[in-house]
């Protein structure tokens, strides 16, 4: 059948319109086809990455724990294993010889020698004169408290207080109610006492590492009466006052020796810090890590000084022990000695903690402990104190 010159236009729209309706399919077709190339390829390539990535984290990891350079080896041993709930952070990576090794080549160096209380005379006198900006702190008094007063430390790595207390015969050691029990935070020690100011004190038996801090180590004097009376072999000895106000330090650690020196109050711990004027030596970083401290010391005129210093966050991890004698020497300690830390370091003023304990978990709190130093109340006291005014809901005019 002849076709008519309009039948043949229709037909050829017709394969015109399948023609591009197969160009069409084709291409969509193949966009998909290259999307899904696209995609594949990205994939790969993130992987890629994320392998590179991996890789060179593995080999740095492994580089800093086994390479030959031992400054993060030394630092994760020691820091780990002087605390109560890590030291599987040093276990998990290194065996007991690497670790013995470690805690050999980084340690304090006491001075062997116990204190001379002659060297200290306690002047109770105000001055204007100050020899350089650190005695200045110390010497120039607040007008509205002439009991203690409050420097706050703020370095690179740490922050802190340090209290100068006038008098020291007003600064008594603290027990745990519960003894041989359980401790008690340092706050309810305070209130049950009648503190001002009160700091912790030495260390106790943690077997486990989940003791309540009811049992302190060595001896333990608490306003005449002894508390514990334990054998000690650790670093430092007896930390307490004698009779005549003047702290003493002696790695001797029996009743006898306490009696014979006269000590009214004391705890047990260390290292000491620095004695008769004479700074322990630092080895290493020290073999105790950064971490929070606290520690005591008393100037040759008779000031008494709490310092306790906070730290594991990531860019305030705390002190070593160089740190810490660096610090008291700046203000004038004559004898000083390094007192139970971690969770443990808290200062407290008028009931209240002023300063940011950490606990194992992160969280901001602190542990029941066993011991503690306190400065009693007298009628003079109004706790007045433009540095920590604000915790504790002061005026600071």
């Amino acid at each position: 059948m002849r076709m008519s010159t309009m039948d043949k236009e229709i037909m050829s729209e017709r394969e015109e319109l399948k023609r591009a309706q197969k160009m069409r399919r084709n291409k969509k077709k193949n966009g998909k086809k290259g999307t899904s190339d696209s995609n594949y390829i990205g994939v790969k390539r993130f992987f890629s990455i994320m392998f590179i990535l991996g890789s060179i984290g593995i080999i740095s990891g492994l580089t800093l724990l086994y390479g030959p350079w031992n400054g993060f080896r030394d630092w994760l041993i020691t820091t780990a294993m002087t605390t109560m709930t890590h030291q599987y952070f040093a276990t998990w990576f290194y065996d007991d010889d690497v670790i013995k090794d470690t805690l050999n080549r980084n340690k304090v160096v006491e001075i062997n020698e116990d204190t001379n209380t002659d060297m200290i005379e306690i002047a109770n006198k105000q001055t204007t004169n100050y020899e350089n900006e650190y005695e200045r702190q110390i010497l120039e008094r607040d007008p509205k408290n002439n009991d203690y007063k409050i420097i706050e430390i703020n370095e690179k790595n740490f922050t802190g207080y340090l209290a100068a207390i006038y008098d020291p015969s007003r600064i008594q050691a603290v027990c745990t109610k519960n003894l041989g029990v359980s401790g008690q935070y340092l706050t309810t020690m305070a209130e049950d006492n009648d503190a001002l100011i009160a700091i912790n004190g030495g260390g106790f038996v943690d077997p486990n590492f989940n003791s309540t801090g009811g049992t302190p180590l060595g001896v333990t004097i608490c306003d005449g009466t002894y508390k514990s009376k334990a054998n000690y072999s650790g670093a430092g000895g007896i930390i307490g006052f004698t009779e005549d106000n003047k702290l003493i330090l002696t790695s001797k650690v029996s009743v006898k020796e306490a009696e014979d020196k006269g000590i009214r109050d004391a705890v047990t711990f260390g290292p000491f810090l620095i004695v008769n004027g004479k700074a322990s030596s630092v080895v290493g970083n020290g073999g105790w890590g950064e971490a929070p401290r606290t520690a005591i010391a008393q100037r040759k005129d008779g000031i008494v000084l709490f310092l306790v210093i906070d730290g594991r966050t990531l860019s305030k991890p705390g002190v070593d022990m160089d740190d810490l004698i660096k610090i008291l020497q700046r203000y004038g300690a004559y004898n000083a000695a390094n007192l139970d830390g971690g969770t443990s370091s808290v200062l407290v003023i008028n009931n209240t903690i002023v300063n940011d304990p950490i606990d194992s978990t992160g969280a901001h709190k602190t542990r029941p402990i066993s011991t503690g130093f306190i400065v009693t109340k007298d009628e003079s006291d109004d706790g007045d104190h433009a540095v920590v005014a604000d915790k504790l809901g002061e005026d600071e005019d």
